[in-house]
This record gives structure tokens, C-alpha cells and sequence, in this order.
């Protein structure tokens, strides 16, 4: 009996001990859940609508930083550095394209038919520039050739067949080569001759000129009056510009043609001219207004002495007049 009452007592101890523990867990959820309640009821949540307005204004980014260390996953530059080149790619692509020649790159030269003019100087289009390639002679030039500029060469003489049949040839320019003599007729059959560049040569002669001249420079020669033919430029109507300055001319090359702009005698040995040199002494209404520069100075020749060789002139010549 008494073992009975023992069991009994036990078995009652444990079926409370078994009520008790759920009824004290529920109170603790009871208790967290009140407290999670109050705790929402003191939120505002209606400061909380985000926009693009009161985005800076709701979250606070200032120790965002703090917060996130990226710097172990950006790459270290130091102050003064440049930025880390990119990887270049293009060595990779050119190694495996096949290697590219030059005459890959260049068009295809034009044959210069064999002529030396086309090896040794530069032919573009109708234009043959020889400068200062060391030509002793003039070369055999194109048919079609339109201007030619061998300047500052070792060229000594100018020979008739040097420019024969060249019948578009506008411009030679020989500047500062040895060019002592030229065939009287090197230049008078080009048909299309405008421009003759000769100055910085040895010329002691003028050859005959054609008539399609315009402009004629021969400084710096040693041409006397005597090198020059009688009446050498009467019969040039299109003559515009006739330099002569820096030679040993004793007159001035009368007569003029009325075409004439310009005329360069000065640094020569001219010390007198004739009252019809640029005026008819007997026609006083003429007014020749082209020729607007007339250059005699560094001569001997007193210009004061010759007061009515000028008044057909637009201005006085250049030199000295006492």
C-alpha cells in the first residue's frame, strides 16, 4: 500500500512538471510579441516612402564607407602614377595577320617610259622637278612636259635639242646653275614658252627669245650690251616683266614693247639713254601706264639730265636724278 502511494505521488509531480514547462514557454511568446507590438506602434512609418526627393534625406550613406572596405578589390595606385595600361591586343592580332610589304602599301609606280628625266628627278603629272640632283646637262624631258625646275645643278650649256619639240612647255627655271652658253635657237621654237627663269648663271649672251615670252629673269649674269641681239625685245607684244639687273649692259635694250610692266637695269653700267627710250619725244598725249617700275639704280647715269624721257611714265624710274 505504502509503495502505492509513493508511485502515485511521483506520477503526479511529473504530469504537473510536463504541464508547467508549455505553459511557461507560451507566456515567454506572449511577452515578445507584446514588446515586438509596442515597439511597431512608436514607428512613423509614413516618413519612410522613398522617392528620388527624400532618398539622402531617409538613409544615411555618410559612413557607408566605414561600413564596406572595397580595397582589397580595386588595384593600388599611388598618387603621381598613371592609371594601369590596358592590355594591348593588337601586337596579338599583327602576329598572326602575314607580314605586310611596302609595295603592298604604295600604288603601283607609272612607268616612266625610260627617260632619265623620270628616273633622276620627280615627274608629277606634266611638272619635272630636277633641283639640286647634280645634272650636268638638261636630260631628255617627257613630250608632255609643261614645266621644268633644275635649279641649283652643275648644268653648263643649254643646247638646241635640249627642249626640241616641247611644244607645252610654259616655265623653265634654271636658277643658279654654271650655264655659260645657250644655241641661239634653245628657246625660240617652244611655241607655249611664258616664264624663263636664268639668274645666278655665267651667260654672256641672251639667245633669241619666242614670242609667247612674258617673263623674262636673267640676273646675275655677266651679260653685256653687246650679248644682247639689236632690238632683241621689240617684237615680244606679250613681254611684261624683262629682268636684267646685276650684268654689265652699257643702254638701256630699246626699244620697249608698250606691253612691258616691269624693268629690272639696275647694278649695271648704264650712264645714258636716249629722250625716245620709253617716251616718243614726238607724241606728248602719250600715256604709257603700264610700265609702272623702272629700276636704274646702282647705275652711273644721272637720271636729272634726261627730264622729258619720262613723261609718257606713270611714275619716275627708280635711280639717281643729281
Amino acid at each position: 500500500r505504502m509503495w502505492a502511494l509513493a508511485w502515485l505521488s511521483i506520477s503526479s509531480l511529473c504530469l504537473g512538471a510536463a504541464w508547467a514547462a508549455p505553459a511557461k514557454g507560451e507566456r515567454r511568446k506572449m511577452e515578445k510579441l507584446k514588446a515586438d507590438l509596442a515597439l511597431y506602434e512608436n514607428l512613423d512609418l509614413d516618413s519612410y516612402g522613398l522617392s528620388l526627393d527624400n532618398y539622402g534625406e531617409n538613409l544615411d550613406l555618410s559612413n557607408y564607407e566605414d561600413l564596406y572596405d572595397y580595397g582589397d578589390l580595386a588595384p593600388k595606385i599611388e598618387v603621381g602614377t598613371l592609371a594601369p595600361r590596358p592590355k594591348d591586343t593588337t601586337a596579338e592580332i599583327l602576329e598572326l595577320q602575314p607580314p605586310t610589304t611596302i609595295s603592298s602599301i604604295l600604288p603601283a609606280p607609272i612607268p616612266a617610259q625610260g627617260l632619265p628625266s623620270c628616273l633622276l628627278c620627280l615627274c608629277l603629272g606634266t611638272s619635272v622637278y630636277c633641283d639640286d640632283a647634280d645634272l650636268e646637262h638638261i636630260p631628255v624631258l617627257p613630250p608632255e612636259t609643261t614645266y621644268l625646275y633644275a635649279r641649283f645643278n652643275r648644268i653648263g650649256t643649254i643646247r638646241a635639242s635640249d627642249f626640241m619639240g616641247l611644244k607645252q612647255l610654259k616655265r623653265i627655271d634654271l636658277s643658279s646653275n654654271c650655264i655659260s652658253w645657250a644655241d641661239a635657237d634653245a628657246f625660240r621654237l617652244l611655241p607655249s614658252l611664258q616664264e624663263l627663269i636664268l639668274p645666278e648663271n655665267r651667260l654672256q649672251a641672251l639667245p633669241e627669245l619666242p614670242r609667247s615670252i612674258v617673263r623674262l629673269d636673267a640676273r646675275l649674269n655677266s651679260i653685256p650690251s653687246a650679248g644682247l641681239r639689236p632690238e632683241a625685245f621689240r617684237d615680244l607684244k606679250q613681254l611684261q616683266f624683262l629682268h636684267l639687273s646685276d650684268n654689265q649692259l652699257d643702254y638701256i635694250p630699246a626699244p620697249l614693247p608698250q606691253s612691258l610692266r616691269s624693268l629690272h637695269l639696275q647694278n649695271n653700267n648704264i650712264q645714258t639713254m636716249h629722250q625716245d627710250t620709253f617716251c616718243d619725244s614726238h607724241d606728248h598725249s602719250q600715256v604709257r601706264r603700264a610700265l609702272e617700275d623702272i629700276r636704274l639704280d646702282g647705275n652711273p647715269i644721272n637720271l636729272g639730265l634726261f627730264p622729258n624721257a619720262y613723261f609718257c611714265l606713270p611714275r619716275l624710274p627708280t635711280g639717281r636724278f643729281f
